[in-house]
C-alpha cells in the first residue's frame, strides 16, 4: 500500500506510518525528499501544456521574415501617407520609433555606466584607505574588515572620498565639527576603536610603560582627554615619537 502524502489530522495516519510525518501549515505530510502534492504537480503539469499550446502557435515562423514584413507595413502606410499629404504623421511615428529605440539603448548604458561607478568607486575608496591605514601599521589580514567598514562609510565627491552619516545623505564632520571628515581622521579613528586592526605599535592602547617599549595595550592613549597622562606623554615623545604623533593625531 503507497503511503498518502497529506492527512488533516495526526489521527488520521496508521499507527505504525506516523513516524514517516510532520506538521506543516496545519497538515501532516509525508516527510521525504522531492515529494510535492498532487495539486503542485498537477499545476505544474497544466503550465506545461500551456506553454506547450502557446509555442505551437509560432512554429514555422521565421522571426527575421516577421520583422521585414513589419517593415514593408511601416513603409506602405509612410507611403499612404504622403500621398495624402500628412507629413506630419510620418514625421511624428519616425520620432516616435527613434526616441523608443534610443530609450532602449540610453538604458542599457545607463545600468552598464552605474555598475562601471560603483566598482570604480569601491576601488578607488578602498586604495585610498589602506594607504591611509598603511602608514598607522595596518595589518595585512585586516585589508578586508578595514575596506567594508570604508564602503558603508565614504562616497566618492567630486573624486575624493568624503564620509557619511549613517543615513548615507548627511556628511560627517571632522575634528574642527565644521569641515568634513578626512579619510585620514577616520583611519586615526580607528587605531584608536579598532587597534585589532592595527599592528602592536600602532593602537591607541599601544605606548608602552616603563622603558617605552610598545605592544602593551592595557595603557590607554594618554593623549586623550579621558586618558590624559603628561608623564607618558613624554615617555612615548621620546621613546617612539611616530607612535606618539599617531596617537596625538586619534586623540
Amino acid at each position: 500500500m503507497p503511503l498518502k502524502y497529506k492527512f488533516a489530522t495526526k489521527q488520521e495516519i496508521p499507527a505504525e506510518h506516523q513516524s514517516f510525518y510532520v506538521e506543516r501549515d496545519g497538515a501532516w505530510l509525508l516527510d521525504a525528499d522531492g515529494v510535492v502534492s498532487q495539486s503542485k504537480l498537477d499545476e505544474f503539469r497544466q503550465n506545461n501544456i500551456t506553454l506547450t499550446n502557446q509555442l505551437k502557435r509560432f512554429e514555422g515562423i521565421d522571426p527575421d521574415a516577421v520583422r521585414q514584413l513589419a517593415d514593408d507595413k511601416r513603409k506602405l502606410e509612410e507611403a499612404a501617407q504622403l500621398k495624402a499629404g500628412e507629413v506630419d504623421k510620418v514625421i511624428d511615428a519616425r520620432i516616435k520609433a527613434a526616441r523608443a529605440e534610443w530609450d532602449k539603448t540610453h538604458g542599457v548604458v545607463v545600468a552598464e555606466r552605474d555598475v562601471l561607478t560603483g566598482r570604480l568607486t569601491a576601488i578607488q575608496i578602498d586604495q585610498a584607505v589602506v594607504t591611509e591605514a598603511t602608514k598607522r601599521g595596518l595589518r595585512p589580514t585586516a585589508i578586508t574588515d578595514i575596506t567594508s567598514r570604508a564602503r558603508q562609510t565614504f562616497k566618492l565627491v567630486n573624486g575624493v572620498p568624503q564620509a557619511f552619516d549613517g543615513d548615507g545623505q548627511t556628511a560627517r564632520m571632522g575634528k574642527d565639527g565644521t569641515s568634513p571628515m578626512t579619510l585620514a581622521e577616520w583611519v586615526d579613528a580607528l587605531v584608536s576603536d579598532a587597534p585589532h586592526l592595527f599592528e602592536a605599535n600602532a593602537g591607541s592602547g599601544a605606548a608602552g610603560s616603563g622603558g617605552g617599549a610598545a605592544g602593551n595595550r592595557s595603557v590607554k592613549n594618554p593623549f586623550r582627554k579621558e586618558s590624559f597622562n603628561l608623564t607618558e606623554q613624554m615617555k612615548l615623545e621620546k621613546s617612539d615619537p611616530k607612535l606618539a604623533a599617531r596617537l596625538k593625531a586619534a586623540a
